[in-house]
């Protein structure tokens, strides 16, 4: 079902009243532009919270009120974007454990499809909505900004009739997949928020959407759009940032940069991946560099080969700027920014869907190579890398990318529309 349109972009402000000979008004009467309250709600993941930070920030420019609702563990990035945090809980560790050590007997679909279902349809959005209603009672703002997988903010924003807009954190089809899986437990939060049945699809079918994806990427794989109604924008690129990296390897080789998101190493399943993917990237005659997140000790991957180094955190755009190619996970930050560098890259999907479809979308467009989902292909991943490496086509395809990215208008331009559906 097609969503609703969004409302034309609200009428310009009245001018200002005449002025007379001395430049004073002649009236006391002054126009001021309406100032409205918008909560930006996101699940404690840097890959969701990144999609709505362009929004937030241009609509904190323009003079209105943001805050951001997120678990009460992801303080500390809220707090570093400069937003005021509104904490909800975490999910509860003794739910979300036995989920989790479920997946590596599973089978990729049946993974992601059970944390899907599970942990972004129950467990974290039965476990915030409580907060979220507080806060909404508290604050009363007028509009809520939401990321695909963040679902209790929607419950609450239709249970206080607050209108609600959708920030897609994946390319056009995730959305309509998303749903597929969560139906039944949306409709259980629904019911935990007192709504009618069927209110909460209905809700999030007839959402605008707002997206940083161009359509010569989103309609790569020959799908279109669903509807007219994906607002596009660009986010725009930090300033250039000058990263000192420390020498290692041989100097002259090229910079391959490997991540695998902030969340792999937090995934006990999923932790040694980055062992492998060094050791299989050791003969490539390229200077590797690894970032493996805040929570994992580099010195626990043990000895390193000649052309490897191994940080915590460097900052992505910055590394992307000096990379020739980048071997990641196909999360929607991590693949973004690649493109928007015009570093090609290869993909390995590692738990989700969506990162699927992102390296689908990669490969269409001719910027990259991917390969099969799973930690049994990191091997696959890391020996299409010299390909990379030595075929101009995936760079000159990813810079084409770039461009589509840089054509689109800025997020201030989003911010007179948002303003338009507040009623």
């Amino acid at each position: 079902m097609p969503r609703n349109r969004v409302r034309p972009p609200v009428p310009p402000p009245p001018s200002p009243p005449a002025k007379g000979r001395a430049g004073v008004a002649e009236t006391d009467r002054r126009w001021e532009p309406v100032r409205v309250r918008v909560l930006c709600a996101t699940t404690g993941n840097d890959g969701h919270f990144g999609p709505i930070l362009p929004f937030a920030r241009a609509l904190a420019r323009a003079g209105h009120e943001v805050r951001v609702a997120a678990p009460a563990s992801y303080a500390p990035a809220v707090t570093k974007a400069g937003f005021t945090h509104e904490p909800f809980a975490d999910a509860p560790r003794e739910l979300i454990r036995p989920v989790m050590a479920r997946l590596p007997t599973l089978p990729f679909k049946e993974a992601d499809s059970l944390v899907i279902t599970e942990v972004f349809g129950r467990i974290d959005a039965q476990a915030a909505l409580p907060s979220l209603e507080r806060t909404i009672g508290r604050w009363r703002p007028d509009l809520i900004l939401r990321e695909t997988a963040e679902l209790a903010s929607l419950a609450a924003a239709e249970g206080a009739g607050v209108p609600h807009v959708h920030v897609c954190i994946g390319m056009h089809e995730v959305p309509p997949r998303f749903a597929e899986a969560i139906a039944d437990p949306l409709e259980e939060l629904g019911r935990l928020a007192g709504l009618d049945e069927g209110r909460m699809t209905s809700a999030r079918v007839s959402e605008t959407v707002l997206s940083l994806v161009p359509e010569v990427l989103d309609n790569a794989t020959g799908m279109t759009t669903e509807g007219d109604d994906f607002l596009r924008f660009h986010e725009p690129r930090p300033a250039s940032v000058d990263q000192r990296l420390p020498a290692w390897g041989d100097a002259e080789w090229p910079l391959v940069y490997v991540t695998f998101g902030s969340v792999t190493g937090s995934l006990g399943p999923f932790a040694g991946v980055f062992r492998r993917a060094l050791d299989a990237l050791a003969d490539v005659e390229a200077r590797v560099l690894l970032t493996v997140g805040r929570k994992v000790d580099p010195a626990g991957i043990g000895p390193l080969p000649f052309n490897a180094h191994v940080e915590q955190w460097l900052p992505q755009d910055a590394v992307l700027e000096q990379a020739a190619a980048m071997l990641g996970h196909g999360g929607f930050g991590t693949t973004m920014g690649a493109l928007a560098a015009g570093v090609p890259q290869v993909v390995v999907p590692l738990f989700t869907f969506d990162q699927v479809v992102n390296g689908d979308h990669v490969v269409a467009a001719g910027a990259g190579i991917t390969v099969e989902p799973g930690t049994s292909s990191i091997e696959l991943a890391a020996a299409e890398v010299p390909r990379l490496l030595s075929d101009p086509t995936y760079a000159e395809s990813a810079r084409r990318v770039a461009a589509a990215m840089e054509a689109l208008p800025p997020p201030a331009e989003a911010v007179p529309i948002l303003a338009g559906l507040v009623g």
